[in-house]
């Protein structure tokens, strides 16, 4: 009678656990949710622009509301991952105007909900899985040039997501993290000084006023062979002045860490797949355009963040 008991006791115990389960689902096995964009594998939080910030709580100019999301950064054009599993549903609107970047989608899943904006889905509705393709970053630039391009993650219930988006053990990073030597003759990626048109760090001011200087000279005599920093996929051509000059060519390289835009080339094609190191074009003649100045590749992260990084090499390393 007594083991009778004892076995109906512990029955009763698990039928009311597992109802309680059901009416109060756990949070998922990952606390801290998956890469979001390709090219950010640490889900980086755009810093600030001449638009505003990207944090949460971050002020907004144009009302006196604070900004209920984190805004991560993502290339326009770059693939979109779903941050954990869970059901869609939208579109979500976040503009309602129509713009080209006024399109989004809505996870909910176990423990989590949220709004992903300023992206293009494979589909509004269904359940995806943590880390699956979950749609395409919008063309930002179009609707404000110069913007860091993100995507805005907005939880539901307007609390901070921040935490989540970092992730508790960084992914690991490509098997050479550094960036190829970019220019024949300078294995260490240096970068230009200051000359009478400027200076080539990230940053620098443009004597025109036009705002800082948002890419990175790298030293490169006009001639030399240029390789590609990273392997990708190449598309262009790329022109920077738009006047037709003799230095008025470059590519792009996407691949899956990184996106830059490398100016002052001609490259041996524009579209098709490239691998580290390989040979990508041949420096253009800029003293023809610029007399004096020291030649340089324009080298410019896609989302305008700093490549400085990715650049430094350190004296005389090589592959």
């Amino acid at each position: 009678m007594a083991a009778f008991s004892l076995v109906t006791l512990v029955s009763l115990v698990s039928t009311v656990f597992s109802k309680q389960l059901d009416a109060h689902p756990p949070q998922q096995q990952h606390r801290h949710w998956a890469q979001i964009c390709s090219g950010n594998p640490t889900n980086r939080i755009r810093g600030c622009d001449r638009y505003g910030c990207g944090n949460f709580g971050a002020d907004r100019k144009s009302s006196k509301e604070k900004h209920m999301g984190v805004d991560v950064i993502c290339s326009d054009g770059a693939t979109v991952y779903a941050p954990f599993s869970g059901q869609l549903s939208g579109p979500i609107r976040f503009f309602h105007n129509g713009n080209a970047i006024d399109d989004g989608v809505q996870i909910m899943g176990e423990g989590y909900c949220v709004k992903l904006v300023c992206i293009h889905p494979v589909r509004y509705h269904g359940r995806i899985n943590r880390g699956q393709r979950l749609g395409q970053m919008l063309p930002m630039q179009k609707v404000y040039p110069g913007i860091i391009s993100h995507i805005h993650v907005e939880n539901c219930d307007h609390s901070d997501p921040t935490h989540l988006l970092t992730p508790a053990v960084p992914p690991l990073p490509q098997r050479d993290g550094r960036w190829a030597a970019v220019c024949a003759g300078n294995p260490t990626n240096e970068i230009r000084g200051c000359d009478k048109y400027g200076c080539g760090y990230y940053g620098a001011p443009r004597r025109n006023g036009k705002g800082k200087h948002r890419a990175v000279d790298v030293i490169c005599a006009d001639g030399a062979t240029v390789y590609a920093p990273f392997s990708g996929q190449l598309s262009g051509p790329i022109k920077f002045f738009h006047n037709g000059n003799a230095i008025d060519d470059g590519v792009q390289i996407r691949g899956p860490e990184f996106c830059v835009k490398l100016l002052c080339i001609h490259p041996v094609r524009y579209s098709g797949a490239i691998s580290k190191g390989q040979v990508l074009g041949k420096m253009l003649p800029m003293q023809r355009v610029f007399p004096g100045i020291t030649s340089h590749i324009h080298i410019e992260n896609c989302d305008h963040s700093d490549p400085t990084s990715n650049l430094e090499r350190g004296k005389g390393q090589r592959d």
